[in-house]
């Protein structure tokens, strides 16, 4: 019973997973529009701040109930999230979105490296495979050419704190307090991106004029921000973080699905080959049996 149970908490986990991912891939054409008019930063900043708020509005209690070590937990987590979001802002100034995309998408290899390294969790033979089946469709997906210089190098910093994340939840978010953590994440994130926002030269943030763009705003910092952190929260309390990355492989993947479906780009054979091979790489992921000892979430104190 208890066994069946843990099966079908660990589906739940990995649905929500998914379905945070399809949330993220669904906001790329949307901010590709509203950056031609938003500064970025600013845009970071205005997102989070209004996601933090509003669930800090509609659960009040819920970081109080959090014992001072999942606080501080959670206040490094959004820390490590926020400057992640400002590096890999910043790389894209001085790199192609596509490279920015797979470079990002590298979080996938670090993630159980970091995991063999800071929770002693062994990786199979499979998951490895996995991982390198997903990094190599995100390069058939997302890349035309690729040349290492300061955008790449900081992108890169950028993937590694995000893979920091991905381990960090899985290790320290128990589900009881995912909702009182991703408050205090997205709180943590808005404040870094403010901070960066008010610095960045132009004087104070740069807000959206037309009622379109708050609608998009809006939907990004409810849906595919607060709802989508919390899921990500809560599941990773159910899921290791290798798995829980190669899920979130699927990012680009949905990316590319609302683009040819909502934005107007042209379907092409290398979006259908990249996709593919990412997909494998998750499904193999979740039906080729696990050892025990990487299907468990080590959970660290601080």
């Amino acid at each position: 019973m208890t066994s069946s149970l843990s099966r079908r908490t660990a589906l739940l986990a990995t649905l929500a997973l998914l379905a945070t991912t399809a949330c993220w891939g669904s906001t790329f054409f949307l901010i590709k529009d509203l950056l031609d008019r938003v500064p970025t930063v600013d845009f970071l900043a205005v997102r989070f701040l209004i996601a933090g708020l509003v669930m800090l509005a509609i659960a009040p209690r819920a970081v109080a109930r959090l014992a001072p070590g999942v606080r501080n937990r959670a206040l490094v987590l959004g820390g490590v999230y926020g400057v992640a979001q400002i590096l890999q802002t910043a790389g894209l100034a001085h790199t192609s979105a596509s490279v920015s995309g797979f470079i990002t998408g590298l979080y996938v290899v670090a993630t159980p490296l970091l995991a063999a390294v800071l929770l002693r969790t062994r990786i199979t033979g499979a998951t490895w495979g996995a991982v390198l089946l997903a990094t190599a469709g995100l390069g058939v997906l997302t890349l035309d050419g690729l040349s290492i210089g300061y955008g790449e190098a900081i992108t890169l910093v950028a993937a590694v704190l995000y893979a920091l994340h991905i381990v960090g939840l899985g290790a320290w978010s128990r589900p009881a307090d995912a909702l009182g953590m991703s408050i205090l994440q997205l709180l943590v994130i808005a404040v870094i991106c403010l901070v960066a926002a008010l610095v960045s030269g132009a004087p104070g943030v740069v807000l959206p004029e037309r009622g379109g763009d708050w609608a998009s705003l809006v939907y990004m910092a409810l849906v595919a921000g607060a709802a989508a952190l919390l899921a990500q929260t809560w599941a990773q309390a159910h899921l290791a973080p290798t798995r829980s990355a190669i899920i979130m492989s699927m990012e680009p993947v949905f990316a590319t699905f609302f683009a040819v479906l909502l934005g107007g780009e042209s379907l092409t054979a290398r979006m259908l080959v990249g996709g593919a091979m990412v997909l494998t790489a998750m499904l193999v992921v979740e039906l080729v049996p696990r050892r025990r000892i990487e299907g468990e979430v080590t959970h660290l104190a601080v």
